[in-house]
């Protein structure tokens, strides 16, 4: 049957979540029964004894078809006296429909309440603000033994700054806010001390700034015995890559070390072929699937670093101890040298932004235009300058130790050019709002920095991709860079161009990170490149380095510069203490 609660409330939520419900209702976040069986599994696996005295109780807060919930009841199915009673949220009427019939009609004896709300203000409205509790002293109306969760994933940007800042302030989090976030912490109220949750979610909150409020909450909030980290296994059309955490609630137990198995695509020769990525879970090492793709399968132990909030990695003895060894060989980290930053973001690409101005008449051609540099000249070491043809309209400088816009009216071409785009820069409520001046870049950094030699980075490659740029060029939103605080250390950024292209830095990045996205492709953001280590630069063999890397510079388009390159890896693995290993990889 399907039964309305008498108390829940409409939701607050309704326009952003009836857009993600739509979404699933075209089937693109559907739960796979391949992944639905394996958290159905693991859940049963490790959830004990259940209630004799009473009914197993069950819930899915985001049911969609109920695949998740056809998956667990399966492998509940056929204990002797043993009576479950299922619970089910989903704003999609549609999808909840075609759940409970499905569900009514494989498991007639089940006791079925299907909820079409949403399960954030059940919550909210029981053990929040509106209801008999609050969040941190609740009554508890109802809980669960087992749950089961596919989350909604809604990034800030579908949700909307509003709606995003309501469910911060409601499940207190902080920072970017998902919608996933707010499940998470849903779940853990509704969960017995004794329950388990099998749920899946996002990989992001692991590994970036946005998700410490995340890992702080299911550390606090859960026993967690096991993360799945799914990778870029391509379970779901969404370009979302899973993850799948197996917790408990909080029972008052010591809490153990949770276990981490990872999975990513790899090139490397395979040793075993079994049918999908998740049969691959269960093997270690590279493995094949039967559509030709090969994963590297690792298992180990969640880190944390050492703090609530810290990235979460998959760790073993061996991991431990190499990183041991770079640490023991390193001098510094790339935040030494001097702070990362962005470039710069003008919110208006198209006025400020064009590699067409060479085409104006010279006498209506904008004095104010610099260089600027973008991951389309991107190049290891030294970049494509040759096919640079895009310039920034940049309307800022430094006086008295102060950034401010320059008077336009000194630049009579860039004035004139301004004011025919005066409108659309004026749209920018939020520019002038905060003082500023109509013609502004909204992020303009630093321009005394520009002059400085700068390494500059990819945000996302294939590989690791540093260079130096000499020519004083602005850096575009789509890289990083970073001067030396001290300008009779420069030599630091050829060390640390070095550093940054080499294998060595992949490994580190796994073992510290690895946050991968589709085909093992890493994103390089302030977070990590600034943890990157330098070996002690005043070593013959750093400054060994630090000259190769130079005749790299010199060289990059000869064919000499391939066999440079190859000695210049292995020099950096040498100076961490890791030269044999280099040779083994």
């Amino acid at each position: 049957m399907l039964e309305r609660s008498s108390n829940c409330t409409e939701p607050r939520f309704t326009k952003r979540s009836h857009v993600v419900t739509e979404e699933k209702a075209g089937g693109a976040t559907y739960t796979p029964k391949v992944l639905a069986d394996f958290v159905a599994r693991k859940i049963i696996r490790i959830a004990g004894e259940f209630p004799a005295d009473r009914p197993l109780r069950v819930l899915d807060p985001a049911i969609g078809h109920g695949e998740l919930l056809i998956s667990l009841l399966k492998g509940l199915a056929g204990r002797p006296g043993m009576t479950v009673e299922v619970c089910g949220f989903e704003t999609d009427r549609k999808a909840l429909s075609i759940a409970a019939t499905r569900i009514e009609q494989q498991f007639p004896n089940t006791l079925l309440r299907f909820e079409p709300d949403n399960f954030l203000e059940f919550v909210l409205e029981n053990f929040g603000y509106g209801g008999r509790g609050s969040l941190f002293h609740p009554i508890v109306p109802q809980t669960y033994d087992l749950i089961i969760a596919n989350p909604p994933y809604v990034r800030t940007q579908i949700m909307g700054a509003e709606q995003s800042r309501l469910l911060a302030e409601q499940f207190g989090l902080t920072g970017r806010v998902d919608l996933y976030h707010a499940f998470i912490l849903g779940i853990s109220y509704v969960l017995k001390h004794s329950g388990i949750a099998g749920i899946i979610v996002s990989n992001r909150f692991m590994t970036t700034r946005s998700g410490a409020s995340v890992r702080q909450a299911l550390l606090r909030s859960f026993n967690i015995r096991n993360v799945w980290d799914l990778g870029d296994t391509k379970l779901f059309n969404a370009a979302v890559l899973p993850a799948v955490l197996l917790v408990q609630g909080k029972n008052g137990s010591k809490r153990k070390i949770p276990d981490f198995t990872s999975i990513y695509q790899t090139t490397e020769p395979i040793r075993r072929r079994v049918n999908n990525p998740i049969s691959a879970l269960a093997e270690e090492g590279v493995i094949g699937v039967d559509d030709g793709r090969h994963f590297k399968v690792r298992h180990g132990k969640l880190d944390t670093s050492g703090t609530s909030d810290g990235v979460w990695r998959i760790t073993t003895e061996a991991v431990d101890a190499w990183l041991r060894r770079v640490e023991a060989h390193s001098w510094g980290i790339f935040r030494d040298i001097g702070k990362i930053r962005v470039g710069v973001k003008t919110c208006a690409d198209k006025t400020f932004i064009r590699n067409d101005w060479q085409n104006m008449p010279e006498s209506d051609r904008p004095e104010l235009l610099k260089p600027l540099t973008t991951h389309h000249i991107a190049r290891r070491f030294k970049p494509l300058t040759e096919q640079r043809s895009t310039q920034i309209l940049y309307p800022h400088k430094v006086s008295h130790g102060r950034r401010h816009a320059v008077d336009l009216t000194k630049y009579p071409r860039s004035k004139a050019y301004l004011d025919t785009h005066r409108a659309a820069l004026e749209s920018r409520r939020y520019v002038m709002d905060s003082g500023r001046e109509w013609y502004e870049i909204w992020v303009p950094q630093n321009p005394e920095s520009w002059p400085c030699p700068k390494l500059v980075f990819r945000d996302i490659a294939d590989e690791p991709t540093f260079w130096i740029d000499l020519e004083g060029s602005v850096v575009n939103g789509d890289c990083y860079w970073l001067t030396c605080r001290n300008s009779i250390h420069e030599d630091l950024l050829w060390l640390a161009a070095a550093i940054g292209n080499s294998t060595f830095i992949e490994q580190f990045y796994d073992h510290s990170f690895n946050n991968k996205l589709y085909a093992g492709r890493r994103r390089f953001i302030t977070q990590y490149v600034e943890k990157f280590p330098i070996p002690d630069p005043q070593t013959p063999l750093s400054k060994a380095i630090i000259d190769k890397t130079k005749q790299v510079y010199e060289c990059i388009s000869s064919h000499e510069s391939v066999r440079i390159q190859n000695d210049l890896d292995n020099m950096v693995w040498e100076s961490f203490g890791l030269g044999s290993e280099k040779v083994n990889r």
